[in-house]
């Protein structure tokens, strides 16, 4: 999941896949904007058919805490 959320991210900022690491966090490290995010999200959206809570969202800001919420999004599925 994490190799499938790198992709994801390199579709929205100029970042190498290599340079993208679980505790990377997303506005700090990876340049994201708030649309961005926003428009990441429902990408991740369709690629794994969930739907993710914009009250959970928030709280999301490294790349593990998104491969986290996925998978138990995915696992409840």
């Amino acid at each position: 999941m994490f190799e499938k959320l790198v992709n994801i991210i390199c579709n929205y900022v100029e970042v190498e896949a290599g340079d993208i690491h679980p505790e990377s966090r997303f506005m700090e490290d990876l340049g994201f904007t708030s649309f961005d995010f926003m428009s990441m999200l429902g990408e991740i959206e369709d690629e794994f058919d969930v739907e993710v809570e914009q009250t959970e969202a928030v709280n999301i800001r490294t790349v593990q805490e998104a491969v986290d919420y996925l998978g138990k999004l995915v696992s409840e599925e």
